[in-house]
């Protein structure tokens, strides 16, 4: 029994405490006086009992109830009823006396009040009674204020002396003796919980979908919070989301009503189930990890930050579905014709029940089969018990769903095993429906009908337990009247006699103690244990062929046993490779222990290493929780097999297996240890019921009893705990000792254990432990005890064994802490006794030093073993020059992202892994091996790649895919889009990969450019004099300006750096070695200062220097421009505008420039040095190209010097005397600068289709008429009816405006009063976005350029007209930020274009990305990130975009005539890039392979892109990564030659062979980063006179060597077309395509770049006759063979062919091109003679031939372009070029022979409808009953036929409106088909007729 209320408390308005504004309440009296002694008084009931505070009221309100609940310290709740009414208050003051009061009362008297204080009544009980609270509070506070004759000390004292039975399902009716009779009922099962209606009404406030995130937000611990206007309402929030937690218990704090006192509680670390008053709304809005849910408004809110778990599919839709029919039953029948009569809604106190049936019946499909988890530790004297959550979650098949995670790791959940653990105790209806209700549950998912039967049974039984006696509930509780609160003379509540209550209290209580109360005994049993656990997910689930799988591995480990070597060895990789599955791991270690008890442990060699790596890639594939169940299975075997190495010395199966984490991972090893120590006591209780006949006697009189042996630890425990009380004192004492001592022994078994799996056979290599373990068992640690046995246990070890090396030392004191926590821990748990406990700690180190010892003979025995036979290292072919500079390292390749070589997706042969070596040269570092799998067979793997492309070298430890243990390796990854994944064997000591590594870092940043492998090839690299090393600190620079300025002075400066002239053998080295700690971008040196005036100490003299200037690539491409010539500014031509200055030929003038440059004529070569300062490192602008047609220029510099104070700053200015006026002055050069480049550009457009070429006067006109002209010719142009020279139909564009992502954005600059800039609209700048549209229209970025007004629609005026309404002369594209202070003087006829680029810095990022997406190092867990979408985010194919479209608008500008200069960034980077690819697009002539090659030597090396700097090439760039602009350069001319595979004379190999070469050091032409550098090296020009100074090899004369002897780099489908000489390709991003340079590889040969160039002539003949003899039927895998060379190709057989019978008829073989030509002539005196045959074609019909004619005119056939000459490589080159069509080689020639072409010529065809009459080539065709019409006559692609099949006659007619003229009228006929009528007209009457007759003689003829 327990008393129905412990405390009756009144509170009231404090007066005292209202000075600081705020309220407070008091307690004025409570009862009873003195606390009980099983409960204290709760603290704080003042604030509770007013959560809003205590405030006054004007008014009387009306009375108000709800309840609050307090937790103790010990976790008890008590809640308290809260019944306030408001008292009238006469003196605010607070000054009256009690004697005032009491003569107040007996005169009764008192005047109306203006103010009302609150006052409380306040009962608290640790019972849950709400409704009898409510009746009890009601009748005293009735009985007070309708002032009833009862007196209400009586009242209060009933209150404490009625006392509850506990026992469930018990009544009790009592009076408080004011005329009420109460019941009071208890629930049949205290542990159930009781809600009434709350739990329903949740639901309606809610609704469905948000109380399930409540649900799942309470049982994942997050912190939830309701707010609402109704404290009542916030109580039965609380108690109805705690409710739905059952079986579950909330420990964290919950409070239901929050005081405003205590809302900084809210930010408490810890979750919380709190309700707060919605007045506090605003303060509970800054909350940023609580979910907030407005009870009134029905909402939540979570936050941002808190990701919520659901519950897992499928329950998480059963759930919301039979909540849903549960909730809303008319939504079943809401569609029905005839809907049933309107029933009455259902019993809310039902509904409830309903609903919380369906979260019971969810959480016993949740924790089904949970207690074959348990596992049993100890049974007596109390029962330890712990949950093996890894073996649960992993057979629900839920180890990835983080909600049961979660909730199997929280509080709640802890408390749910340890309350329901036990397997004898009081069970409930939670305990039935798991064990027995669960299949049912099943059934009834696919059923509503029976699932909704089910939840009602449910929700009955619910209900009993509630309302067990529904009958007997007839209360009757007297209420107050109504309105009696607003009565306006109603006394003060009376202070009660405490006294007196105390002594009826204690009369009532000692009725009580005389009378013995009935106890009803809590009824235990044994708890049912169910079903095992089953998969949640099992119905999604496919088995994948297992069983299959599972026969291997068991014939596999029978082959082993049986020793049958051969067959082991076919089926061990499909046996490995089958073990990633979890069955087959599973029967792996049943085979394996069946071989155990079959005494099969001793092993020969052979027979140990198989099965250890099975164990190991058993291990090795298991996901993390699933881990433990395969691992506990292995541990056993692990010290079962074992193999003889000598006398006395076995190494077991432990020592090979131990590099897995798992054997570091506390809570496996504590999963591990339960389970065994619950067999072990398990079977002590097993052996004494054998033992005790007698107890198993009882239990057979009880009933049919399980069978012994089939008894589970808790069966067992449960007789026993039932036994327990009945058991006298000794032998209680002897079953604890047992279990006690069973634990203990376990514990040792299982520390042995431990230190044979932790303590490494080579202590060398253990790296387990080492900086992982020991934090988290630091943390993990909950003993104070074992923290100081362990540390002086592990000092006393360290102490003794002086003499053990620090190495050793140190392992064993790591192996030491982790046992010793290991073992305290668990002990603790188990109830080990502390003495046993430390006897144990003082074991370990023993057993650690004993191990050591013994393994320490093993592993000395284990070297000795005759090594496994592996495969003999093959040494792969060098280049000539090349040497090893280590040897071999065996090594295992591992196959990495790429999944071609593993099979992978597509199938095919598992070349990798491979076995093999790895070596360094000084040149590559190349893998040469064997594939692992022996069904490959043998082929040989090579994977090699420049050291110099090395990006990145990481150490990695790689799971040995043959040994399947961990080893050491490395990952290679290299910017030829190569990665080399090793790891090293057992041999290779780390010593030895230390070499390596040093060697390779060695190799791949040489001190010298000689070392460089460019010069090293059959050379001896030159005395090198390197500079002294000077201090690297920012002095450096001021200390270099003065010695310009000094040197200046005294006019001895010399060009090369100080030390120059010291030794004349010296080479100079790269000063930039010294200034490694500079920033890349900012080059204020020696070097690039001054402007350093020419010198005579040059090795050579000037004179010979220009000679050599002249052979440069730059002069002869400005001769063949027609750019000027060489002269002084002193000799003027009046014809030409431009001329070649020779004012940079000793790199005085800008030392990244080339010696010679095309500059305006009328600018004198002294003033180009001011101009020159403008710019960055003086790169000022000058011409690089000219239109031949336009005659319109190119233009580059670098970027304009800002105008502000970093201006100044980076303005390369010696003369710092002055800045003002220097500064002043250069811009003013600059101006001067740009009005003669403006005078000396023409003007060009065209009028009526005449070519008018205009050239400004330079000084007849003055500024102002120029202007004017300039503006006229704009209006001329208006008013002409315009045709610009820009095909627009074939642009990269149609419909600009309405591109989404656009590439210019206005900028609104206000128009300065001398600016002409942006007076005739705005100009637009080139945005650079992040992210470019994936339906990205076709733009033509021309017109959009040109259109000022992008409001206009589209279509209003023609794109033509629109760009050349104010085109200006010339287009500057600068960066915006360096435009921004830039002025023009307002006469100059020129427009800046603000550009945003892409940084390098982006570059950089994107091909790092790029990289890891095309050769990723592993095979990406997420099945998400896929190679297009990585690619994608990779951003380099907007960036191609970017630069081509900004290519394609200087190329239309040039082409409409208007001059560009590009000022970008420094002018090395992004304008190269841009630049090259204008003139490319422009001028046919580079793209050839001498024009292609010009372009690069003049635009990429002499222009100076920092080519070793951005491609990493030396030390002093190593910090800055790879930047590769000239590979971004390289793969924007391979996306236009995709576009374009006619126009360029090279194919695509030539370009991989670039991309490749570029950054190898295989050749010389792209080491340095200018011309002035390559001088200074002496690489720049051949020394004709001295043979030996010709050091390193040029990659043009290697290219032109190659192509004279095979058409490895020609494009068979060459054929350019003379009228379309622009390219306008359409470069969306839809059309770019991913280059196969990227991702292509072979494995059989390596790179196919390097070795075309290897091998001797001789070497490749005998190889190809031997190929050619036994060529047959051959397997090409895509990442092995070459597919170029597995692919037919005719040209090159047939050139073979020609060559071989030459070879033959003993004639000297004529070159490959050579017989091309003849053919090619041949083919065009065809063509001719095939058009003199039809001369008769129309002038009208002068459309431009397509590529594609074209291209069937010339060429012999339509081919992929592959290399020639085949036959006479070892290998194939890749494919080069264009994708094969899949028509067959001469489908598409239809030769026009008179058999299919009975009668042609041309007739004039009327267009359908209102057009006009149009010639055409008609061919009557009789083989196919035919009337085609082309375009002309040489056109093959037919434009259109009439079927003559439909033709009912042909008839003469008369000449029609619109005909042509000078025709006859009997010309004239019509043809009439079935369809429509055609009207033709032939040139002659004669003609007519003929066409008429033949036409009708083949319609009769059909």
């Amino acid at each position: 029994m327990s008393r129905l209320v412990d405390y009756l408390i009144v509170v009231g308005y404090d007066h005292e405490k209202t000075g600081s504004g705020e309220g407070y309440g008091k307690i004025i009296q409570r009862f009873p006086q003195k606390d009980w002694d099983d409960t204290p008084f709760p603290q704080g009931i003042e604030m509770f009992c007013q959560p809003g505070g205590w405030q006054l009221s004007r008014e009387r309100k009306q009375p108000t109830l709800f309840m609050v609940v307090l937790t103790d310290i010990d976790s008890d709740r008590h809640y308290c009823a809260c019944l306030t009414f408001f008292e009238a208050e006469i003196n605010l003051q607070g000054s009256k006396h009690e004697g005032e009061e009491e003569e107040d009362e007996e005169s009764g008297l008192i005047q109306p009040a203006q103010v009302f204080a609150p006052k409380s009544l306040v009962l608290v009980s640790r019972l849950h009674f709400p409704d009898i609270f409510r009746a009890c509070l009601g009748l005293i506070y009735t009985v007070y204020v309708d002032s009833l004759h009862f007196p209400l000390e009586g009242l209060i004292a009933n209150l404490f002396t009625c006392l509850v039975p506990v026992a469930g399902g018990s009544q009790k009716l009592f009076s408080l003796g004011a005329g009420d009779r109460q019941l009071i009922q208890t629930p049949l099962n205290g542990s159930l919980p009781v809600t009434h209606t709350s739990v329903a009404l949740l639901f309606q406030q809610l609704g469905i979908q948000n109380v399930l995130s409540l649900f799942c937000a309470v049982l994942t611990e997050h912190k939830v919070l309701f707010h609402s206007t109704s404290y009542q309402r916030l109580g039965d929030a609380c108690r109805a989301l705690e409710a739905l937690m059952f079986p579950l218990k909330y420990s964290y704090p919950y409070i239901p009503i929050l005081p405003t006192q205590l809302l900084e509680v809210l930010s408490t670390p810890t979750p919380f189930i709190i309700g707060v008053h919605s007045m506090f709304q605003s303060e509970i809005q800054e909350l940023l990890d609580v979910i907030i849910a407005d009870l009134d408004g029905g909402t939540i809110k979570i936050p941002e930050c808190i990701h919520l778990s659901h519950i897992p599919e499928p329950l998480l839709q059963q759930t919301q579905a039979a909540l849903s029919m549960v909730l809303h039953p008319d939504l079943e029948v809401a569609d029905h014709a005839f809907p049933p009569l309107r029933t009455a809604p259902s019993n809310a106190k039902l509904l409830d029940k309903e609903v919380r049936a369906v979260f019971l019946r969810l959480f016993a499909q949740l924790f089904q089969g949970y207690r074959s988890c348990l596992q049993l530790i100890r049974i007596h004297a109390e029962p330890v018990i712990h949950f093996h959550k890894t073996a649960f979650l992993g057979q629900c098949g839920l180890i990835e769903n983080d909600f049961l995670t979660k909730v199997l790791d929280g509080m709640a959940f802890a408390g749910f095993v340890s309350d329901r653990g036990p397997p004898y105790r009081a069970c409930d209806l939670f305990d039935e429906i798991v064990a027995f209700d669960i299949q049912r549950i099943k059934e009834e998912d696919e059923n509503s009908t029976k699932m909704l039967k089910h939840i009602r049974e449910l929700s009955e039984q619910l209900f009993k337990n509630e309302n067990p006696n529904p009958h007997m509930a007839f209360q009757k509780v007297p209420r107050p009247t109504e309105g009696s609160h607003m009565r306006v003379h109603v006394l003060p509540f009376p202070k009660i006699n405490e006294d007196k209550i105390q002594t009826l209290i204690q009369e009532g209580l000692a009725k009580y103690q005389n009378t013995a109360p009935p106890v009803r005994v809590e009824k235990k049993c044994v708890v049912p244990a169910g079903q095992p656990v089953v998969s949640i997910m099992a119905k999604t689930e496919s088995v994948f062929n297992s069983a299959r799988r599972l026969e291997v591995v068991r014939s596999c480990i029978s082959f082993i046993f049986d020793n049958k070597v051969l067959e082991t060895e076919k089926t061990l990789p499909a046996a490995l490779r089958a073990l990633k599955g979890k069955a087959a791991r599973q029967c792996l270690t049943q085979e394996l222990s069946l071989h155990v008890k079959q005494n099969r442990a001793i092993l020969d060699h052979q027979q140990f290493d198989y099965i250890v790596r099975m164990m190991n890639c058993a291990l090795q594939d298991c996901s993390s929780s699933e881990e433990y169940s395969v691992a506990t299975a292995l541990l056993p075997l692990t010290t079962a097999f074992y193999r003889k190495l000598a006398p006395g010395v076995n190494q077991f199966a432990y020592t090979c297996i131990q590099d897995h984490p798992i054997w570091t991972n506390q809570q496996f090893w504590e999963a591990t240890f339960y389970s065994d120590v619950q067999n072990q006591i398990r079977a002590l209780y097993l052996n004494a019921t054998e033992d005790r006949p007698e107890l198993s006697l009882k239990q057979k009189e009880r009933g049919p009893a399980v069978p012994d042996h089939e008894k589970t630890a808790m069966d067992l425990a449960a007789e026993q705990l039932r036994a327990w009380p009945c058991l006298s004192k000794e032998k209680q004492q002897e079953l604890v000792k047992n279990e006690e001592s069973t634990v203990f022994s376990q514990a040792i078994h299982y520390a042995s254990l431990m230190v044979y799996l932790l303590v490494p056979l080579d202590t060398s290599k253990n790296k387990l432990l080492r900086g992982c373990a020991a934090g988290d068992w630091e943390s993990g640690s909950n003993s104070i005890v074992t923290n100081s046995v362990a540390g002086s246990v592990a000092e006393s070890f360290d102490t003794e064994s002086g003499f053990e090396d620090s190495e050793n030392s140190d392992i064993a004191n790591s192996v030491v802490r982790f046992i010793t926590r290991f073992i305290d821990k668990v002990c603790t748990e188990s109830g080990v006794t502390q003495d046993h406990i430390k006897n144990l700690h003082s074991m370990i180190p023993g057993i650690v030093a004993m191990q050591m010892e013994t393994l320490e003979a093993v592993h000395r025995e284990s070297k000795r073993l005759p090594p496994i036979q592996k495969p003999k290292i093959l040494r792969p072919p060098l280049l000539p020059g090349e040497e090893f500079v280590s040897e071999g390292l065996r090594v295992v390749l591992d196959p990495d992202g790429r999944e071609e070589a593993t099979g992978g997706m597509l199938g095919g042969p598992h070349i990798l892994p491979a076995e093999g070596a790895l070596f360094l040269t000084t040149y590559r570092l190349i893998f040469k091996g064997t594939p692992h799998d022996p069904l490959v067979g043998e082929q040989t793997v090579i994977r090699s790649f420049p050291v110099a492309t090395l990006t990145k070298e990481k150490k990695i430890t790689i799971q040995n895919q043959l040994q399947q243990n961990m080893q050491e390796g490395l990952q290679l990854r290299s910017a030829t889009f190569q990665l080399i994944k090793v790891a090293f064997d057992e041999e290779v000591s780390s010593e030895m990969v230390e070499i390596f590594k040093k060697h390779m870092q060695k190799v791949r940043y040489p001190q010298s450019i000689f070392s460089m492998f460019a010069f090293a090839a059959g050379q001896v690299a030159p005395q090198i004099i390197l500079p002294k090393q000077k201090e690297k600190n920012t002095s450096f620079r001021t200390l270099s300006k003065t010695i310009v300025k000094g040197a200046k002075k005294a006019g001895k400066m010399t060009i090369g750096r100080q030390y120059t002239a010291k030794k004349k053998t010296g080479t100079l080295v790269d000063e930039k070695g010294n200034r490694t700690t500079w920033n890349e971008d900012d080059d204020v040196s020696v070097s690039d200062d001054g402007e350093l005036p020419t010198s005579s100490t040059l090795k050579v003299s000037e004179k010979s220097t220009m000679e050599q200037l002249v052979e440069r690539a730059c002069f002869r491409d400005y001769q063949r421009l027609g750019m000027g010539t060489i002269s002084g500014s002193s000799s003027r031509s009046k014809t030409e505008q431009f001329r070649i200055t020779t004012v940079n030929r000793m790199y005085s003038l800008c030392r990244s420039y080339p010696g010679l440059l095309v500059v305006p004529h009328s600018v004198q070569d002294s003033s180009l040095q001011k101009v020159a300062r403008s710019y960055r490192h003086n790169r000022l602008p000058v011409v690089c190209w000219k239109h031949s047609k336009t005659k319109a220029v190119l233009l580059r510099s670098g970027g304009f010097h800002g105008k502000g104070v970093t201006g100044l700053f980076k303005t390369p200015n010696p003369h710092t005397a002055a800045p003002a006026s220097s500064e002043s002055s250069s811009s003013l050069e600059q101006e001067k600068y740009l009005q003669a480049l403006l005078s000396a550009i023409p003007i060009y457009f065209r009028m009526n289709g005449n070519n008018t070429l205009t050239r400004r006067p330079t000084l007849a006109l003055s500024p102002g008429s120029e202007r004017r002209t300039s503006r006229m010719s704009s209006v001329m142009k208006q008013v002409v009816p315009v045709h610009l020279d820009l095909p627009f139909s074939n642009s990269f564009a149609r419909g600009v405006i309405g591109y989404r992502d656009k590439l210019f954005t206005h900028s609104n600059q206000k128009p300065a009063p001398k600016e002409r800039v942006h007076s005739q609209g705005v100009w637009a700048s080139l945005r650079s976005s992040s992210r470019f549209s994936h339906q990205l229209p076709t733009v033509d970025v021309g017109a959009r350029l040109a259109s000022k007004d992008t409001t206009q629609p589209v279509g209003s005026e023609t794109l033509q007209a629109q760009l050349l309404k104010q085109q200006a002369a010339l287009y500057i594209f600068g960066e915006k930020s360096h435009l921004k202070g830039f002025k023009f003087d307002l006469t100059m006829n020129c427009e800046l274009v603000p550009v945003e680029c892409v940084d390098i810095r982006q570059v950089k990022a994107s091909f790092k990305k790029l990289m890891r997406s095309c050769v990723p190092s592993s095979i990406p867990s997420d099945n998400e990130v896929t190679f297009l979408k990585s690619l994608e985010e990779s951003e380099w194919m907007q960036q191609l975009h970017k630069i081509m479209q900004l290519a394609l608008i200087l190329a239309e500008l040039l082409d409409s005539g208007s001059s560009v200069m590009v000022s970008l960034e420094d002018g090395w980077d992004i304008s190269t890039q841009v630049v090259s690819l204008v003139q490319l697009l422009s001028d046919p002539f580079y793209r050839t392979l001498e024009g292609f090659q010009m372009l690069i030597e003049k635009e990429w090396l002499s222009f100076g892109h920092k080519f070793s700097q951005r491609s990493n090439l030396t030390p002093s760039s190593q910090g800055s990564g790879l930047t590769p602009l000239f590979l971004q350069f390289l793969d924007c001319v391979h996306q236009i030659h995709n576009l374009y595979p006619m126009e360029f004379e090279f194919n695509q190999y030539y370009l991989k062979f670039l991309a490749y070469h570029y950054v190898s050091n295989r050749f010389k032409t792209f080491l340095l980063d200018s011309d002035y550098e390559r001088l200074e090296h002496g690489t720049l020009f051949e020394d004709k006179g001295d043979k030996q100074a010709k050091k390193g090899i040029c990659i043009w004369e290697c290219i032109n060597r190659m192509h004279k002897r095979s058409p490895l780099f020609f494009n068979y489908l060459y054929g350019p077309t003379e009228s379309e000489q622009v390219l306008k390709p359409c470069i969306n991003i839809s059309n770019l395509k991913k280059w196969d340079y990227y991702t292509g590889e072979t494995l059989s040969t390596g790179p196919s770049y390097d070795w075309k160039m290897g091998l001797t002539r001789a070497e490749s003949t005998e190889e190809s006759d031997c190929v050619v003899s036994t060529s047959k039927r051959t397997i090409v895998w895509p990442c092995y063979s070459s597919v170029s060379r597995a692919q037919p190709d005719a040209i090159t057989k047939l050139l073979a062919d020609i060559e071989r019978l030459e070879s033959e008829l003993n004639q000297s073989p004529e070159g490959w091109q050579v017989t091309l030509e003849k053919v090619k002539v041949s083919i065009k005196e065809d063509i001719k003679l095939e058009r003199s045959l039809h001369k008769q074609t129309s002038s009208a019909s002068g459309l431009i031939p397509t590529n594609l004619q074209n291209f069937q005119r010339r060429s012999m056939l339509h081919l992929p372009d592959s290399s020639l000459g085949e036959e006479n490589s070892p290998t194939a080159s890749e494919s080069n070029g264009v994708n094969r069509r899949a028509a067959t080689l001469y489908n598409q020639f239809t030769s026009k022979n008179e058999e299919s072409r009975s009668f042609e010529g041309i007739l004039f065809k009327r267009g359908a409808l209102l057009k006009g009459w149009k010639p055409r080539w008609f061919v009557l065709d009789i083989t196919k009953h035919q009337l085609r019409y082309y375009d002309t006559g040489e056109d093959t692609n037919c434009r259109g036929h009439i079927d003559l099949a439909e033709v009912e006659s042909v008839i003469p007619t008369a000449p029609t409106i619109g005909a042509p003229k000078h025709v006859n009228e009997k010309a004239f006929f019509d043809l009439k088909t079935t369809k429509r009528m055609y009207n033709f007209c032939a040139q002659d009457a004669q003609m007519a007729q003929q066409w008429v007759d033949k036409i009708q003689s083949c319609v009769s003829d059909a």
